[in-house]
């Protein structure tokens, strides 16, 4: 991990550390927006989602990357936007939800080395199997 990155989290309203990580990457109503400088946090901030129109997942992705985002924790995501996140240089970290509620949380897994990077075959195929991106 860089000595200073800013690590998203797709979030419920009303965002920050203590907020509800939200299952749907696309769909969330925004993303807490965590600087992170030599391991630890040094500021949070959030950002309202993009709609989630033609393109689908994308227009997301680009929000982030105009917003100098790093690295991304998820619970899943679609093949589309994860590709769009490497052609931009977004680090995507796959983290199994279910032990996970709050921002802090993931913010704190990602700081330990918890999570792995997603790889292609985990992502949603779109057939409404997928539940967590």
């Amino acid at each position: 991990m860089e000595a200073t990155m800013t690590l998203a989290v797709p979030s419920n309203n009303p965002g920050g550390l203590d907020a509800e990580i939200s299952e749907h990457f696309g769909h969330c109503d925004l993303f807490t927006l965590i600087q992170i400088q030599d391991g630890a946090i040094a500021s949070v901030d959030t950002v309202a989602n993009v709609e989630h129109g033609a393109g689908g997942c994308v227009g997301p992705v680009k929000l982030l990357h105009n917003k100098g985002v790093g690295a991304l924790v998820v619970g899943g995501m679609g093949a589309r936007p994860m590709q769009a996140c490497a052609d931009v240089g977004i680090a995507v970290y796959r983290a199994e939800l279910l032990g996970l509620k709050h921002v802090k949380d993931a913010a704190a897994g990602l700081l330990a080395g918890s999570f792995a990077l997603m790889r292609p075959e985990q992502t949603c195929k779109g057939d409404g199997n997928c539940h967590h991106h």
